[in-house]
Formats: structure tokens, C-alpha cells, sequence
């Protein structure tokens, strides 16, 4: 895989070169365009938060300082991106944080179930002064520099059946994602979770292999899965956080103006996706309800309910991360 991400790579840089943006001209003027990887497609706040980036690096050098946006894992998947730019030979990815659990285990801080309810409450705490201290050592010691957080608001779960209270949960089968914690969670709930890839979901819910799936507002609508849902729980139990990182290798690699680009670049690319996806979410909702798919918000009950059946995901996780990055993303 290694070998085919580096023959990727040399064939963008190629095709860059035919272009006309070769390697740097005398006067030290960028030639070509360092690329930025995604596994995501085009329509999603992904690609809106590497394209605004990549258009704010362009105009705050003037044109100098130029970055080519890769989606649909083009360069490669979620794992093959984490290594390629660990490497330095991607430069910049643009993606979930889920994935990078198996390479910095202190990212499973963000899989801490119905911390917040509120997504304004999330983005406080990962922009949090001490906080993003925290969480920056964590990805510069995997290889990383990270240049903040956007996201696609909450993972809501879709079913077919309605949930009113915690016994609701019991039994259904949910598809998760290859994640420790997050089955743990649902197995918290007495639900039956069944890791499953994401190309086989829909099908899935349309054969009765699985009941009940979760994910962002965003995915649900692309992808069509309420067609064969009759309801939207917003269980609101992890926020679908989509980081910016930057190899570091390749950041310490530049002069200080040009990395004082990159990061000033950064952050209105996440403050710009942040408004985009709030917008987006609006318009998924709009449209599951107009097909019929009714969305159930629970109670305060319910939410408490939720969170104390949790409390083993909770203790698992604190065992796992530092704890100076637990209780910074608490609030503690």
C-alpha cells in the first residue's frame, strides 16, 4: 500500500510539473501545489474545510504558497493519509478524528459518550487555550502538527423503532464503526452493536441485517439512509469532529511567515466550516422531514438515563488517555 500511496504521489506531482507548476523558480516563488488528502467526497463540509483552507493559504501569500485538495481517498485512506503524512510526504490531511485513535490513543478523549449537548459547548472545548495546548502535543508526538478542529455537528442514530426511554435501545441492532469505545457504549444501552463497513449500511437497513445505524445529519442525507428509517433519535452522543493536520515534518521544514500563514489560513477555514455545516444541518433536517422520517429529540430524562448506563465507557476511557486531556475536555 505503501508503495502504491508513494506512485500516487509521484503521479500528482507529475501531473503538477506538466502543468506548468513545477519545483520552485529562482526568485523562490512555490511552483507547485503541495497536496491535501481526504477520504471524503466532494458535497461534504470536508471538502468545503480543505477547499477554503487551501483558498485562504492561496491569498494570504499572494498566490505564492499553493495547495491541491485530493478527495475520495485519491491519495489513499483514512489509515494510508495518517501515515503518508506522518511520513511528510502528504502534507496536509483533512479528516474524522475516529481513525487516529490507532495511532495516538489520547484521541479517544473525543469518544467520551453525551459529553455536551450542545455543539457551541464542543467547539469552546476543543478551542480552549489549555485544552488545545494538550491535544497539540498529542498529534505533534505522532508526527503531526494540528491547525484545528471543524465538524458536522452530532452523531444522531437512525431506527425503526421509537425510543422514548433507555429500554428502547435494548436489543436493536446498531451498525457502529470499528471502534472499542463506541461499541462498548451501545452495548452499554443493552443494544446489539455489529461493526459493519459504511458501503454495506444501506443495503443492511434495507434487508433487516441491522436495525439502526449512527452517524452526522451530513452522512445520513448523502448517502440516503432515512429512506429506510422510520425515525432520527438525536442522541447527540459524540460530535463527528473533523481535524486539519499538517505533517510536522513539513511545517518545521518552513520559514515562520509561511507557517503563520498556514495557521492564520486555518482558522477561518475551520470558523468558515464550522457556519457551513450548521447551514447544512438546517437543510438535512428539512429534508427527512419532508420525507416522512419523524425526528425524536429526548427528554432531559432520557439523556440522564443515557449517560449514567455510560459511566463504564467513561472509566475505560479515563484509564486510557492522560488524565490533564480528560479533564481539560470536561471542563474540569
Amino acid at each position: 500500500m505503501k508503495k502504491l500511496i508513494s506512485l500516487l504521489l509521484v503521479t500528482v506531482f507529475l501531473t503538477a510539473l506538466l502543468a506548468g507548476c513545477g519545483a520552485a523558480s529562482d526568485s523562490g516563488e512555490q511552483r507547485y501545489a503541495w497536496p491535501l488528502g481526504t477520504s471524503s467526497p466532494e458535497d461534504t463540509v470536508t471538502q468545503i474545510y480543505a477547499e477554503k483552507f487551501a483558498e485562504e493559504v492561496s491569498r494570504l501569500s499572494d498566490g505564492k504558497m499553493k495547495i491541491q485538495v485530493y478527495p475520495n481517498s485519491v491519495l489513499g485512506g483514512d489509515r494510508e493519509l495518517l501515515e503518508s503524512c506522518a511520513d511528510g510526504d502528504i502534507p496536509f490531511v483533512v479528516q474524522n478524528t475516529a481513525p487516529q485513535v490507532t495511532f495516538m490513543p489520547d484521541i479517544a478523549v473525543f469518544d467520551l459518550p453525551c459529553v455536551y449537548d450542545d455543539i457551541e459547548d464542543v467547539r469552546a472545548a476543543v478551542d480552549d487555550k489549555d485544552f488545545y495546548t494538550q491535544i497539540q502535543s498529542v498529534y505533534q508526538d505522532g508526527g503531526y502538527d494540528l491547525l484545528g478542529f471543524a465538524d458536522q455537528g452530532f452523531r444522531v442514530m437512525t431506527t425503526n423503532k421509537k425510543v422514548t426511554q433507555l429500554s428502547d435501545f435494548k436489543g436493536q441492532k446498531i451498525r457502529t464503526m470499528e471502534n472499542s469505545f463506541h461499541i462498548q457504549f451501545w452495548k452499554c444501552l443493552k443494544a446489539s452493536p455489529t461493526p459493519m463497513t459504511f458501503s454495506e449500511v444501506y443495503i443492511g437497513l434495507q434487508q433487516g441485517t441491522i436495525d439502526a445505524q449512527e452517524n452526522p445529519y451530513e452522512v445520513i442525507v448523502s448517502n440516503r439512509l432515512y429512506e429506510q428509517q422510520d425515525y432520527v433519535v438525536e442522541t447527540n452522543h459524540l460530535p463527528h469532529l473533523i481535524s486539519l493536520i499538517c505533517s510536522k515534518e513539513f511545517m518545521d521544514s518552513l520559514p515562520e511567515d509561511q507557517q503563520e500563514i498556514l495557521r492564520q489560513a486555518a482558522e477561518t477555514a475551520k470558523e468558515y466550516a464550522r457556519e457551513q455545516s450548521d447551514e447544512r444541518i438546517d437543510s438535512r433536517i428539512e429534508e427527512i422531514v419532508a420525507s416522512g422520517t419523524e425526528i425524536l429529540t429526548p427528554d432531559d430524562d432520557l439523556r440522564a438515563a443515557i449517560r449514567e448506563a455510560a459511566q463504564p465507557v467513561y472509566d475505560n476511557i479515563a484509564a486510557a488517555v492522560s488524565p490533564a486531556l480528560y479533564n481539560a475536555y470536561l471542563g474540569k
